[in-house]
């Protein structure tokens, strides 16, 4: 700790306030709830979808929010995502408390400790991994230790000195924002060029192409397994894999050790195994979602969720994964899939889906020509990609200059 800086544990600058449960009691009181979706990535409070509630006066009248109170995600997380986020609620008027999945943090002398100040601090030491350590899992949810929380120590220097902090992070976040709202335009930019380039590509060749339909370019399309045919039972860990929509990526398959099931099983569906060469396609939730089955995956089954095209001498597979993939077909899956919720693909709809194929040659040039183009798209993404952790690791750098009395002049 800096020389002049004070340190003291949260629990001693600040008062902790569990979340509101809405009872039903009357007198009722309609209120906005801020709720863990109201938190984004940044520590800023979204208030575009704020819920408004009628909860019991007496509970609101202990939990109503006061601007420079600091909201803490206790409850909540993933699997990717640690809890303990934290949101500045700054309104200045309103009638707004906060969900029983959070507590609200408010600073007891705030002429010793500036709520601002506070916010960041607990926004950096979440970015740090701190409330990593915190956490426990509890039907698969994630809590929040509230003692071990509360026994953060809080350094800060003069209530000046804090407030000159703060504003010195907010220009610097002010302009890293700008940055990063251009990289990922940038980012999105790259994807939809890709996407230009391959309506392009395959649309050059439309003069020699040839009308037909899947089912009659290809070996035949067949369905996945019913439920019927494979119960909880089946599945096994590090078996032979069934390959569902979920396991397929842009990269390829991916699976799932999970979800295989045993050699004395895969004969009994001897009907459903894919070979290399064969496509396997997704047939509900996604549309276009498809990979070819390489000599790795030689042998996998096809999950009850997918089907799995047969080659043939008029079809390129390579060409037929990237077509199938393409903006302009994933749209055209989707209109004949229907289903707002999920759709969901028949064998008929998709052995009849129109092609304009061109001749075998043409497919493979194609190929070459979008694994080119790809080459060239994923390097500018990985630019932009770097461009955007290099900003977070920034903001962090910022963060921790700040809290070690780096950013007082």
């Amino acid at each position: 700790m800096k020389a002049g800086w004070t340190s003291k544990p949260l629990e001693d600058a600040c008062t902790f306030i569990n979340g509101l449960w809405k009872g039903d009691k009357d007198p009722l009181k309609t209120v906005g709830v801020i709720r863990n979706t109201n938190f984004t990535k940044d520590g800023a409070l979204d208030d575009t979808d704020i819920a408004f509630i009628e909860v019991e006066v007496k509970k609101f009248d202990k939990r109503k929010l006061f601007a420079g109170d600091i909201i803490l995600e206790k409850s909540g997380g993933g699997p990717k995502q640690a809890v303990g986020r934290v949101v500045l609620f700054d309104k200045p008027e309103g009638d707004y408390s906060f969900s029983n999945f959070t507590a609200a943090i408010r600073v007891k002398s705030p002429d010793e400790l500036d709520a601002k100040y506070l916010h960041k601090f607990l926004h950096w030491t979440y970015l740090s991994g701190v409330t990593e350590g915190m956490q426990s899992n509890s039907t698969g949810i994630r809590n929040l230790d509230g003692d071990k929380y509360k026994a953060i120590q809080v350094s800060y220097p003069s209530i000046g000195n804090q407030r000159r902090i703060v504003t010195l992070l907010d220009e610097a976040f002010a302009d890293i924002a700008t940055a990063k709202a251009n990289a990922e335009k940038n980012l999105q930019n790259a994807g939809a060029l890709f996407q230009s380039q391959l309506t392009t590509l395959f649309n050059r060749r439309a003069k020699r192409a040839t009308h037909t339909t899947l089912g009659q370019a290809t070996g035949g399309i067949f369905t996945g397994p019913f439920g019927s045919l494979l119960h909880k039972q089946d599945y096994i860990e590090n078996g032979i894999p069934l390959v569902n929509p979920a396991h397929i990526s842009q990269n390829g398959i991916e699976p799932d050790d999970r979800k295989t099931v045993s050699g004395e099983t895969a004969k009994r569906l001897a009907n459903y195994i894919m070979r290399t060469g064969d496509i396997v396609i997704g047939r509900r939730g996604e549309m276009g979602r498809c990979a070819l089955v390489t000599d790795a995956e030689d042998g996998w089954l096809c999950g009850t969720g997918s089907f799995f095209i047969k080659p043939s001498s008029r079809c390129d597979a390579g060409y037929l994964v990237h077509l199938l993939r393409s903006d302009q077909c994933k749209q055209q899956l989707e209109n004949i899939a229907g289903g707002a919720v999920m759709p969901n693909l028949s064998n008929t709809d998709l052995s009849n889906f129109a092609l304009e194929l061109p001749p075998v040659e043409d497919q493979k040039q194609i190929v070459a020509e979008i694994e080119e183009a790809k080459e060239s798209v994923e390097r500018l993404k990985s630019i932009y990609r770097q461009k955007l952790t290099a900003l977070d690791d920034l903001k962090k750098s910022l963060l921790h200059q700040a809290f070690s009395g780096q950013l007082t002049q």
